[in-house]
């Protein structure tokens, strides 16, 4: 089968896709594969890769996927413990180089910590001056606070009926409708008993639900405490069910959030009277002034609620009748990339984060970038020593009801920065005080109370009430205008150029010694699009003080009516004194000195994640005329920094000019193969909603990983975006081919189901395999070798693999009689002590690739001084292709 996207003229080419493994709940047959037990935990049964963990693994926010080398396989469903992960196979990927990772970590196995980097000295940062408002002292106001349960609701994609419950605190007698704020947590296990948790819907007999919903009552108490009713809601009906789904849940989170908000808009009107007894002893809600904070997932499905607020998806049962004004996002994952661009938003990045450790909710700010009119305020706030679990105290040890845990211990508890002896680490109690305090500056800001600002926007202040805890914020949006945004159009001189965010091409990627799996913050990837055009920044080298780094854009801008030039810049960590003279060069060659900015790295160790931008402003004042080229000189002797853009800006928050953008959704289809010719498929991309737009496009080989990207301009009342793509039938087997397709806003629009599929079902038999041996006597040294054969091509590689067995008779090969390297790789074991080789779980296998006909297993010998008779491997593989028996002699001078 060959799958081909038809490119128009400029695109033309055909493109050749071959096969994925996906998660499924219940594979179709494959190709015969015998059981077998793999290194590291890793196993094949029944159609399945199987892995058990040696303890249960955390139930966190980032999605567990399993990996062959850099390519992803899939999502693999889990035990309700938590300690078995299986992936349905079509087809058996290459097994030496399988992990698990969640966010790039690995599960698998203890990474080890590059020693010069974790023996760094670290300090935190400077501390800041405090605000002239103190966003987290109580209000004025006493405050109710209690429960209500409704019938559970049905969503599409879960099986299982979803819960409509909720903690409410609430003003006490505070006059008139009181703005409504919205709680929801994110994945966290579902169920306990005792100690034990599990993570499955509804929770067995002798389990009751974890309350995760009680884990932001500090947060509660301290807006109802200043006027707001809070509602703090409960999702373990879609945690419990959200493992295979694309999206990590988030329209089903949207939706549960929606259908609150729709009850609370019936019970701040005529519905009141028939409201539970905790609203009804609240004030009325203003259903104009919403605010929504969302925790880890929770942060992704809040932003898709106000996304499909604005712009619901076709055929949405859910009727808008509230305004949101803003969110506030702690830890949040964001799978998708597509944040919607005109709600204003704040997001925590936990400088200490060991669930989400790539600090992906850094693209609900740089991917607003340009989407939109640019006049919502996205800022993000760094939190040194903040870890992913303590903003809930459901999720706290000591706090908890059910079983909890600190989830940087997972990562490394000794390390200088976040482990629990470091001194720039945060108490659980010192974490919730800066959850609670800055979920109330963003509040109060994104419904009117503009002192909140400069706490959010990169000013440079601090809430005491967060003290000691260090926030460092950045923003985008507000009443900035570009100034200068890196582009292959830029023009460079001294050691700046412009660099590649994301690429394999270490000549071109901005931070040459990143390995692929810290891919983090700014430099997060989508999905597996790797690379992806349209992302770029300014890297800047330099070997001696005071020769300028220059940055000239394609046009001059003009930035009259601007207070200052705020600069996004990175520096590496522990760094220290790193300063700039900035100046600007106007259209006639003008050059004016604006003035000086220092930037100090993050404390991080190997294990943190530094690389995150902090924000710099100098004065305009002097200024003459339009920015025609930006000058950074260096003062210090030598230095490496990364500019992300450059900013006019002024203090104030303009009306975001929410707006119902044109949506994008992309569907799924599965086809037959068919054994001959072509057809033509349409994969639907739906566009609903009023206007046009740009969307970029990517088009993912997900067995090679090569991706094609381009980008779509949709016009005013276009309905589909046509993708195309062919489908050429043979009688080859193969299985698990697909061709996936993603979407990104560029410009005018929000995309909401960001990924479809073709999905290739394959309709021709599996070869039969046969083995023979090539080798299957040889002396000490030699190399024990069988071919496998299949009966005919296939079109995907057929894994053939047998386990070793103790012999039936014979004295059976050792350890110490067998490659070393070919052991670690075989078994995960080490030839010390010596033991028969079937005692190490030991493996053979090869992998007939598609177009051919044979390969051979081979299992590589060595000779040694010791006298000894004739040594046996015995090999077992499926029931079809039988077992094998190789026979090891003395070497003929023996």
């Amino acid at each position: 089968m060959r799958i081909q996207r038809l490119f128009a003229a400029a695109l033309a080419g055909a493109l050749v896709f071959g096969g994925g493994t996906q998660a499924v709940a219940a594979p179709e047959p494959g190709p015969p594969v015998a059981q077998a037990v793999l290194p590291g935990g890793w196993s094949i049964e029944q159609g399945q890769l199987v892995w058990r963990a040696g303890r249960q693994v955390p139930a966190g926010d980032s999605a567990v996927e399993f990996f062959s080398g850099e390519r992803r396989l899939g999502v693999p469903r889990f035990t309700p413990d938590h300690t078995t992960f299986r992936l349905g196979l079509s087809q058996v990927p290459s097994l030496t180089d399988l992990s698990v990772r969640a966010a790039g970590r690995r599960l698998d196995q203890t990474e080890p910590v590059p020693q010069a980097k974790a023996k760094q000295a670290v300090s935190p940062p400077p501390v800041l001056p405090a605000s002239n408002v103190d966003p987290g002292v109580k209000g004025r106001y006493k405050t109710v606070e209690g429960e209500y349960q409704l019938p559970a609701i049905t969503l599409a994609d879960y099986a299982e009926p979803v819960e409509m419950q909720a903690v409410v605190v609430a003003p006490e007698n505070a006059p008139g409708k009181r703005p409504l704020a919205l709680f929801l947590h994110g994945r966290h296990a579902t169920c306990y008993s005792g100690d034990d948790w599990f993570m499955e819907w509804p929770c067995p007999g002798g389990t009751q639900p974890i309350p995760s919903d009680r884990g932001y009552l500090q947060a509660q108490r301290l807006l109802a405490s200043q006027g707001w009713i809070t509602v703090s809601i409960s999702a373990n009906g879609i945690n419990g069910q959200d493992d295979l789904l694309d999206d990590g849940g988030a329209q089903g989170r949207s939706l549960l959030v929606r259908q609150h908000l729709a009850r609370w808009a019936d019970w701040a009107g005529a519905g009141r009277a028939t409201a539970p007894a905790i609203v009804r002893s609240a004030p009325r809600a203003d259903l104009s002034n919403v605010f929504l904070m969302g925790h880890s997932r929770g942060g992704e499905g809040v932003s898709r609620a106000a996304m499909d607020s604005l712009s619901p998806p076709a055929g949405d049962p859910v009727t808008t009748r509230w305004t949101i004004r803003g969110m506030l996002l702690i830890g949040p994952t964001i799978f998708g990339q597509n944040p919607v661009p005109d709600v204003p938003s704040v997001t925590i990045l936990p400088g200490c984060d060991g669930d989400v450790t790539n600090l992906q909710g850094q693209m609900f700010i740089d991917e607003t970038r340009g989407v939109s009119a640019g006049t919502a305020l996205h800022s993000s706030l760094y939190v040194v020593g903040a870890n992913h679990n303590f903003f809930n105290t459901e999720w706290t040890p000591g706090q908890a009801a059910a079983f909890s845990f600190d989830d940087w211990e997972f990562t490394d508890p000794n390390d200088a920065v976040c482990g629990t002896a470091a001194p720039t680490r945060l108490t659980a109690e010192q974490q919730q005080d800066v959850g609670a305090t800055y979920i109330a500056a963003a509040a109060r800001l994104f419904t009117g109370d503009d002192r909140m600002l400069p706490l959010l926007d990169g000013s440079g202040v601090r809430a005491p009430s967060a003290d000691p805890a260090h926030v460092l914020s950045h923003a985008l949006g507000g009443a900035r205008k570009a100034a200068l945004l890196p582009d292959p159009t830029i023009r460079t001189g001294g050691g700046a150029r412009i660099c590649e965010q994301i690429t394999y091409e270490p000549a071109d990627y901005c931070v040459k010694s990143m390995a692929g799996r810290n891919w983090a913050v700014h430099f997060t990837t989508f999905r597996q699009v790797i690379p992806e055009p349209g992302r770029y920044a300014a890297e800047m080298h330099w070997s001696a003080a005071g020769t300028p780094l220059t940055l000239t854009p394609a046009q001059p801008v003009a930035l009259a009516g601007y207070q200052d030039l705020a600069l996004r810049l990175i520096v590496p960590p522990n760094s220290t004194g790193t300063r700039f003279g900035v100046s600007v060069v106007n259209r006639s060659g003008k050059r004016t000195s604006i003035g000086e900015v220092r930037v100090d790295g993050l404390p991080g160790t190997g294990q943190t994640v530094g690389l995150w931008a902090q924000e710099v402003r100098v004065p305009l004042r002097g200024l003459h005329g339009e920015l025609a080229s930006l000058e950074l000189t260096p003062r210090t002797a030598n230095g490496q920094a990364w500019l992300l853009d450059a900013w006019g800006y002024r203090p104030g928050t303009p009306d975001p000019r929410t707006s119902s953008l044109p949506r994008i959704d992309l569907g799924d289809i599965s086809v037959t193969e068919g054994d001959s010719g072509s057809r033509a498929y349409e994969l639907p991309v739906r566009v609903t909603g009023n206007g046009g737009g740009r969307v970029q496009l990517t088009l993912l080989d997900t067995s090679t990983l090569e991706s094609t990207s381009w980008t779509e301009t949709v016009a005013p009342g276009q309905r589909l975006i046509e993708v195309p793509v062919e489908v050429t039938g043979d009688t080859l087997y193969g299985e698990g081919e697909e061709i996936r397709l993603l979407a990104k806003a560029e410009r005018g629009l929000v995309v909401g189901d960001y990924q479809g599929t073709v999905e290739v079902r394959n309709d021709d038999p599996a070869p039969q395999i046969s083995l023979t041996p090539v080798a299957d006597t040889v002396a000490e040294g030699g190399t024990l070798s069988w071919r496998a054969t299949l009966s005919t091509e296939a079109e995907t590689a057929i894994l053939v693999i047998g386990t070793v067995e103790a012999p039936a008779e014979g004295t059976e090969l050792s350890t110490l009689d067998v490659d070393p390297d070919w052991l670690l790789e075989n078994s995960a074991e080490r030839p010390e002590p010596e033991r028969p080789l079937s005692q190490t779980g030991a493996v053979a296998y090869t992998y007939v690739y598609g177009g051919e006909l044979s390969a051979d297993i081979d299992i590589p010998t060595v000779t040694d001084t010791v006298v000894e008779g004739p040594e046996v491997v015995s090999l077992q593989f499926s029931s079809e292709v039988g077992g094998a028996v190789g026979t090891v002699t003395d070497t003929p001078d023996q």
